[in-house]
């Protein structure tokens, strides 16, 4: 791995460990944990890397292969404001996990990501990388259920992304060839086989060209129309109701929306409009892989991405142009943007006959509209995986 070479390069030694965490997909619940809905997602065999070694004298020093500037920090005196660099995710985790845990041990370490940042939950997977070596070098022990809280705490109240806990359930809890089904409303989950009758598939990954950042981009302002949607739907139907941050979709029945959805300022129905009809998506797409029905399943995948991109409103036109040529494609199942569709990477599952004719239709097509993009624009083949390794 190139981080360990980096880390022999900048410390003169061998890293001690190696920490990774694979990226996931969502192909159907996208835009739906903030609010507490369903999701499915896989992990794939493509992730964070940290080649690392602890310091004992508890200061943490992290370099980055996609970015230029080393971070540093003491795990007592962690800033208590984010610094706006790639390392917030980071200092995030140590004060999350530092408000649970009792930290002494300190490390230096190199991050390596091996796709391209955007879409692939790579904060998350970032975040959890860094936990699982603090953790190890401070001899802590996580459940699956505490290193998912304590990264979502990172992002959520330090970085400042209106996260769900979609990113860390799947990217913790996933299983190679299950269906991870999750309801963020109380962290149950099914991990639903890949039944004997299922036609093969496998997942590629469309990287745009372009980079991505939550923060910053209209992500908090589509998480905030929805809540503003629901908080006027419990008005218009009389419910209770308490703070702002306190409103999510979950707790209005569907029906309350339908009655009440023409009084929604169109931006706010819009939101709803995405976020009640996903829930929906997603109990189908379940009992779809359930059934062994992958193209059931890709297809209510399609449905989704068209409404990220029209009820949602989510999407650069480079991701949208994406999206359109995939569904044109023979031998895509199913896809659509791949992690909030502010720029970054698309997924598709694919039938794995028709391989390197998708990678080539792709490619020729989104060239022909985005020639810039030549040099830039890459296509990944992966299987699912397995969840983090605590």
């Amino acid at each position: 791995m190139q981080c360990e070479e980096k880390f022999y390069q900048i410390y003169g030694r061998d890293a001690e460990a190696r920490a990774f965490c694979p990226y996931r997909i969502c192909p159907i619940g996208a835009h739906s944990d903030h609010n507490l809905g369903k999701i499915t997602g896989l992990a794939i065999d493509k992730g964070i890397h940290i080649a690392y070694a602890p310091k004992q004298n508890g200061v943490v020093e992290m370099a980055s292969l996609q970015f230029p500037k080393r971070a540093q920090w003491h795990i007592a005196s962690v800033p208590a404001q984010k610094q706006n660099d790639w390392a917030d995710y980071l200092r995030g985790a140590t004060l999350a996990l530092g408000r649970k845990q009792k930290l002494n041990v300190g490390l230096c370490g190199v991050i390596e990501g091996t796709l391209p940042i955007g879409g692939l939950s790579s904060s998350a997977a970032v975040i959890i990388s860094f936990l699982t070596a603090l953790c190890k070098v401070n001899d802590i022990k996580l459940s699956q259920q505490e290193i998912i809280d304590v990264a979502y705490d990172a992002e959520l109240n330090y970085v400042g992304v209106s996260v769900g806990k979609l990113d860390q359930s799947c990217e913790v809890l996933s299983k190679a060839n299950h269906l991870l089904y999750l309801d963020t409303l109380d962290g149950q989950y099914e991990l639903i086989p890949q039944p004997a009758n299922m036609k093969p598939y496998k997942i590629a990954i469309f990287y745009s060209g372009l980079e991505h950042s939550l923060v910053g981009s209209k992500f908090n302002m589509r998480v905030d129309e929805l809540r503003s949607g629901v908080y006027a739907l419990q008005a218009f139907a009389g419910m209770e109701y308490g703070k702002f941050k306190e409103a999510n979709a979950r707790n209005v029945p569907r029906e309350v929306y339908e009655q009440f959805k023409d009084r929604l300022p169109v931006p706010w129905a819009k939101r709803c409009e995405h976020w009640y009809t996903e829930f929906e998506r997603v109990e189908k797409g379940a009992e779809a892989w359930r059934k062994g029905d992958i193209e059931a399943y890709g297809k209510l995948s399609f449905e989704s991405g068209w409404s990220s991109i029209h009820n949602w409103e989510s999407g650069a036109p480079e991701q949208i142009r994406l999206y359109e040529i995939k569904t044109q494609t023979e031998g895509i199942y199913g896809g659509r943007f791949s992690g909030a569709g502010f720029k970054g990477c698309c997924m598709a599952l694919i039938d794995p006959t028709f391989e390197e004719s998708i990678s080539r239709q792709v490619t020729e097509q989104y060239l022909a509209a985005y020639p810039g993009m030549k040099g830039k624009y890459e296509v990944f083949i992966c299987n699912s995986a397995d969840g983090v390794e605590l």
